[in-house]
Order: structure tokens, then C-alpha cells, then sequence
């Protein structure tokens, strides 16, 4: 279904994702990606939900940063996406995290359906993004302990928040 969302989103040459690669991020030694799966009345997949946790520097708490949300077109209306969303939502009540954020290409008529339910679009956070020959070349200007005297290693949790 990723690669049915990138087709949607008129990407689909740029969908490179297997499903290796899909199981091991979310199944994997150490998973930093989760997901939740729709089902209809036969149990088969209609929608999918991938998300990661993110962190709040300003309320001091994770939330959940939503990275794709798609349901199969003749599964839209059937109230898939929103089991999926307040899924999402229930774990961040139960869990303490103040936020469920995530972004939308901006023609996608979903917008009317994340109205519906009082999300708020971020119209005053432009979003950015380093890849390819950008964030190699940011990379090669690495500054380390040894090349700047303020830098100090960091922590990368090998775990994070168990889901």
C-alpha cells in the first residue's frame, strides 16, 4: 500500500521501499517506525497508518509525527482513516504526548476530512528537507569534537520509546 500511496501522490518513480526494508524498520533489533492496519469484514488490509515518535522541546513530552496516512480509494468514506487517526490519538492520551502532527501535499482533498475533525493545518511552519547532494554535502561539513572545540559527541537511543 506505500507504493499505491506514492502512485496517488503522483511520486511512484520514487518509491523505493520493499517490504525487507518495511518489515526490518518496523520488526526489526531496534524499530523506530510503527504502524497500524486497517482491516475490512473479511480481514483484509484497506488502510494503513506508518508514524515515529517525535519530541516537544517546548512541552518536555514525545508526541506521534503521523509520516503516512492512506486508505484504498474504494475504502475512503467507510470511516478507516479516522479508526486509524484515533487509534493514533488514543495512544497519545494514554501515553502523556501532547501532539499528533503530520503533513499533506497540498492538493490532497483530505484536507475537508482533517476539517472535519478539528485538525489544525500549520500554516505559519514551513516544512524543509535535506537528501540527496544537499545533505551529503552538508554531511562532508561535519563539525566533531575534534574540529570544534564547543562539540560534543551525542547519544543516538538504540530503542527509543517502546511501543
Amino acid at each position: 500500500m506505500v507504493h499505491e500511496l506514492a502512485d496517488y501522490e503522483r511520486a511512484a518513480d520514487q518509491c523505493l521501499l520493499t517490504g525487507a526494508q518495511l518489515d526490518h524498520a518496523l520488526f526489526g533489533p531496534a524499530p523506530a517506525l510503527f504502524g497500524h492496519v486497517a482491516v475490512d469484514g473479511d480481514d483484509l488490509p484497506v488502510g494503513f497508518a506508518l508514524w515515529f515518535l517525535n519530541f516537544s522541546t517546548w512541552a518536555g513530552v514525545h508526541g506521534i509525527y503521523l509520516e503516512d496516512l492512506y486508505v484504498r480509494p474504494t475504502h475512503r468514506g467507510t470511516g478507516a482513516g479516522r479508526a486509524l487517526l484515533a487509534a493514533l490519538a488514543g495512544i497519545c492520551v494514554e501515553r502523556g504526548y501532547q501532539r499528533l502532527e503530520w503533513s499533506m501535499i497540498h492538493w490532497n482533498p483530505a484536507a475537508r476530512f482533517y476539517a472535519s475533525i478539528d485538525a489544525d493545518p500549520m500554516t505559519e511552519w514551513v516544512p524543509y528537507r535535506l537528501s540527496g547532494a544537499a545533505l551529503r554535502g552538508l554531511a562532508g561539513q561535519g563539525v566533531t569534537s575534534t574540529t570544534h572545540a564547543r562539540a560534543r559527541p551525542g547519544r543516538v537511543p538504540d530503542r527509543g520509546d517502546e511501543a
